[in-house]
């Protein structure tokens, strides 16, 4: 477990967070670009750069009689399992597997089974969980109370999608990143914010692309907020939009005298 600068992971305290790896890969991708809105993978590139070696290293991988399974040892983003079991402690904010997909087609059931084990040993810690496989969901509902579920959605269908599938699960907490938000065509945030209340979101996330750097444009993001507040759902605005501001942030860009970065309790 170590410490991380996503600014949305906070401990219960608001302190900055930790991220928690037991899980590491992905398939949902095509050359480190995401098929979930066709996004450079931050966590392809470091598992090719810097973490690469560690990863090799680790021999764990889904089965043994795949297709191809000689190459899937070469390729450090395939799937890999770590034995990283938590510890107690003061109450932490952790978010789940940032370097790879908890919930994709291709885990084994029991890694995921392993994963909600310490979950709910250790009920005094917050644990965020984020997919960009939301269809797969519904088979863990109902989520212990101290799980943060969400979804990825990087487009207006996308959105759409994220809604419905966070509608039919039991969590106690509920998010949508739109993070990097690419494109948006839903329009009207009266239509947005009645979506809203219908899924049961209790939080919304907006960020940019940052490698290379592709913000959003700022209607957007001002149609985003002004629906969650019609909705009464928390925003959090990433700090990397801070380029699409003039210069002073817009009134509604603003919470207690700041860039607003709610976090649900």
């Amino acid at each position: 477990m170590n410490k991380t600068q996503i600014e949305w992971t906070k401990n219960p305290d608001g302190t900055p967070g930790f991220t928690w790896n037991p899980v590491t890969g992905c398939l949902n991708h095509v050359n480190g670009m995401c098929k979930g809105g066709n996004f450079p993978c931050y966590a392809y590139r470091l598992a090719n750069t810097r973490l690469r070696e560690r990863y090799l290293a680790n021999s764990c991988l889904p089965t043994h009689d795949e297709e191809n399974h000689e190459a899937h040892h070469s390729d450090p983003f395939y799937p890999r399992f770590w034995h990283r079991k938590l510890t107690g402690g003061s109450p932490k904010g952790i978010f789940v597997c940032d370097m790879g997909e908890l919930f994709g087609d291709w885990i084994p059931s029991w890694w995921q089974e392993v994963v909600f084990a310490q979950i709910r040993l250790f009920k005094q810690h917050r644990f965020y969980l984020l997919t960009k496989q939301p269809q797969n969901l519904l088979a863990w509902s109902p989520f212990p109370d101290n799980c943060y579920v969400g979804v990825t959605a990087t487009n207006a269908q996308m959105f759409i999608d994220a809604g419905n599938a966070l509608k039919d699960i039991d969590a106690k907490i509920k998010y949508i990143s739109a993070e990097p938000l690419l494109s948006w065509d839903l329009g009207g945030s009266g239509f947005i914010a009645t979506m809203l209340q219908k899924w049961g979101i209790n939080q919304v996330i907006i960020g940019a692309q940052t490698k290379p750097y592709k913000p959003p444009k700022i209607e957007w993001v001002r149609e985003i907020v002004e629906s969650c507040d019609k909705a009464g759902v928390k925003v959090f605005i990433k700090n990397n939009l801070s380029s699409i501001w003039d210069v002073d942030l817009p009134k509604w860009a603003i919470r207690d005298g700041g860039l607003r970065q709610e976090v649900p309790c």
